[in-house]
């Protein structure tokens, strides 16, 4: 803001001129508990946290094999989508398409959420009815099309 604008407005920045004001001072927000943080799903580091070795090796460039097919899965959906960022929704498709169902009880829980599971065969259901018939054998490139 140039200086001419600060003294019009006083309010808007109410120190005198020259004093400044440590924005630090306040209450630390890393020591807020959220939902996410109560939940088990808080990201930040600091004393006495430490990587899992399946984070760890993912960020030195040591991806695994899982790790590795859903880097090339999201990046051919991109691909065959036109889009740059997919939403959580297409992540969830793919995740799906991969072949991942929720077989297991979930390790973390939410208030605003109810857990479920499915049996592992279960179908992926992010494709509508009779998709395969839209297409010449070979033309998906899916499993399906080997068989």
């Amino acid at each position: 803001m140039p200086p001419a604008d600060r003294d019009d407005h006083p309010a808007t920045d109410p120190l005198p001129r020259g004093v400044t004001k440590d924005r630090r001072s306040g209450v630390d927000r890393r020591d807020l508990q959220d939902d996410a943080g109560a939940a088990g799903l808080e990201r930040r580091r600091g004393p006495g946290r430490r990587l899992s070795d399946f984070v760890k090796a993912a960020e030195e460039g040591e991806m695994t094999k899982e790790q590795f097919l859903f880097l090339v899965a999201i990046d051919a959906f991109k691909k065959a989508n036109a889009v740059a960022y997919p939403s959580w929704t297409d992540v969830l498709e793919v995740v799906r398409l991969l072949g991942y169902r929720k077989t297991m009880p979930s390790e973390i829980g939410f208030r605003n959420a109810e857990d479920w599971r499915e049996p592992a065969g279960a179908e992926s259901g992010v494709r509508p009815q009779r998709w395969h018939e839209r297409f010449r054998p070979g033309e998906l490139g899916d499993r399906r099309d080997a068989a």
